[in-house]
């Protein structure tokens, strides 16, 4: 099946699940109109850049039909017209090759980030702050919600590490390049002589699945709970309200302590689980497929580091791509888009170059 087979097809599919759609006889079964929903809005960009796709074809072959006419004055607009709209033929055709790439299954899925401080003491540990209120404010801004999972705070408000869960449509998608080390290059709050520093923290980004994407026995399961040693008040610090869940066959460790309740810490803590095991399989597979994704975006290599924030000149550096902005301030305070874009855009890139090469 060619490109245009295969997109008439999907325009078919389209034009059936909208006629679905009107049809009252589904208006009862609400879980097979939300599907339909689902796949109408999935198809929608791909048929309408098709028909643009369709309607700059036409156009070009009445401005074909006009060449020969003998009005000179006619011709000449019709040469124009054509090249006009062959250039836009080009961009349509690699727009809906983009659109047709196959999907990641996590891309529409909430998150839980990791953030840990890496080289740089103190110091590091205020970073994995900043990078924290950085995302918290990214997530406000795309109207998600963020929630504290688990935190080990240090004295002067820095954390050692803290992990956080996004919730809200597609989050994946826009955060997934985020995973790597973060290197920080600033005058520390503690140093006096005014030199610069370099710290390090370390994101990971794992998306969060259901129970049917990861089979966890109650068996392979020891879970205690302990008084939280973290912010919350009294009743957190006298009650037995932490959770720590160990998975006996691999050896992972997750924790829980921002909820004053033991079961709702539990709940999180599973959520984690379940998001670290996946993320356990998910880098068995690249790990096996590491020889073909050598140099693309988005490996998962989470020793890789991938950007650099220079305080002194507002200058944020994304090394993948070889990308600096001076606009650091304003990256940290949630404005991630141009190079969340960016990361996206060179991604589509590299698969699309990858298939053609096929």
């Amino acid at each position: 099946m060619n490109f245009q087979d295969k997109l008439s097809e999907l325009e078919r599919d389209f034009e059936e699940t909208e006629a679905k759609m009107a049809d009252p006889a589904f208006h009862s079964n609400m879980k097979e109109l939300q599907a339909l929903a689902k796949r109408h809005s999935k198809l929608a960009p791909v048929v309408s850049k098709f028909r643009e796709f369709k309607k700059a074809s036409e156009d070009i072959e009445e401005a074909r039909s006009l060449l020969h006419c003998g009005d000179p004055e006619m011709e000449s607009l019709a040469r124009d017209e054509i090249s006009l709209k062959e250039d836009r033929l080009q961009e349509i055709e690699e727009e809906m090759k983009v659109l047709l790439l196959p999907e990641d299954p996590n891309d529409e899925k909430s998150v839980i980030v990791e953030i840990r401080a890496g080289t740089g003491g103190e110091e590091a540990a205020l970073f994995a702050a900043n990078l924290f209120r950085m995302y918290t404010r990214f997530a406000e801004r795309e109207g998600w919600r963020a929630e504290i999972v688990d935190y080990n705070e240090t004295g002067i408000g820095g954390y050692k590490e803290i992990i956080f869960r996004i919730d809200g449509d597609g989050v994946y998608s826009r955060l997934k390049f985020e995973s790597g080390v973060h290197r920080v290059q600033r005058v520390p709050a503690t140093e006096a002589g005014g030199r610069i520093h370099t710290s390090a923290a370390t994101v990971a980004v794992l998306p969060e699945v259901e129970d049917v994407d990861v089979e966890i026995r109650t068996e392979d399961l020891k879970i205690d709970t302990y008084r939280s040693s973290g912010a919350g008040g009294q009743y957190v610090n006298m009650t037995d309200s932490a959770v720590r869940i160990t998975h006996l066959p691999t050896g992972v460790v997750v924790t829980c302590q921002d909820e004053r309740s033991q079961l709702k810490n539990r709940v999180k803590a599973m959520a984690y689980l379940r998001a670290k095991l996946y993320d356990l399989e998910m880098q068995k597979q690249n790990d096996e497929l590491a020889s073909e994704r050598r140099g693309q975006i988005g490996t998962g290599d989470r020793s890789e580091r991938i950007r650099t924030y220079n305080y002194t000149q507002n200058r944020i550096t994304d090394h993948r791509i070889g990308m600096t902005l001076y606009k650091l301030d304003q990256y940290l305070d949630g404005d991630l888009y141009e190079l969340v874009d960016a990361m996206t855009m060179a991604d589509q890139s590299q698969k699309l170059h990858a298939i053609e090469a096929k």
